[in-house]
């Protein structure tokens, strides 16, 4: 008989301690929305990592969430449907652009103010025309192998240039050999 009441005991601590655990994982999932706000849309030429359900945010304070994100099939570009906070209007002239949260994290939409006097429609219809895409890391790294600055020096060591005239210039007179 106190065997049934020690194992009694230790299942509820074991179900009262899975429980604390799932609230706990409820709440640091920020799986509540928050506002419904109204919706926009922006197209994108490449939308990489960007996926429904991420975080759109103005100087890093979430204002909304991704909603949906679908290729146009006429122009091929990425179309993301997004709401955000019903107290903030956005003028027509704002930039969307897909950000990374770090070198390794997730995407989320970021969105820079613009300065124009006109505000985007709240009544669902309004696009956001200007858009930066994301920035890939292979990308900048090739940028930065193969745009360094010239040096003077050939890929063989040679010291020689390839100089390319303009077209109503004559060509530059080659070197002369040195004398043995």
């Amino acid at each position: 008989m106190n065997r049934n009441m020690i194992e009694t005991v230790l299942g509820a601590v074991v179900l009262l301690v899975a429980a604390v655990f799932l609230v706990f994982a409820y709440n640091s999932a920020d799986l509540n929305t928050g506002k419904e706000g109204y919706l926009l849309t922006a197209a994108f030429d490449r939308a990489d990592g960007l996926k429904p359900g991420s975080d759109v945010r103005m100087n890093g304070v979430l204002v909304g969430s991704v909603r949906t994100l679908v290729l146009d099939k006429d122009s091929y570009r990425a179309i993301a449907t997004f709401s955000v906070d019903p107290d903030i209007r956005l003028p027509i002239d704002t930039n969307a652009q897909v950000a990374s949260e770090s070198l390794l994290g997730g995407k989320y939409l970021s969105l820079d103010v613009g300065i124009e006097d006109q505000m985007v429609p709240t009544d669902g219809t309004g696009k956001l025309t200007r858009t930066t895409p994301p920035m890939r890391l292979d990308d900048l790294i090739g940028q930065l192998i193969y745009n360094k600055p010239d040096s003077g020096k050939s890929a063989a060591g040679t010291g020689s240039r390839i100089v390319t005239p303009a077209p109503d210039m004559p060509p530059p007179p080659l070197p002369s050999a040195p004398a043995p």
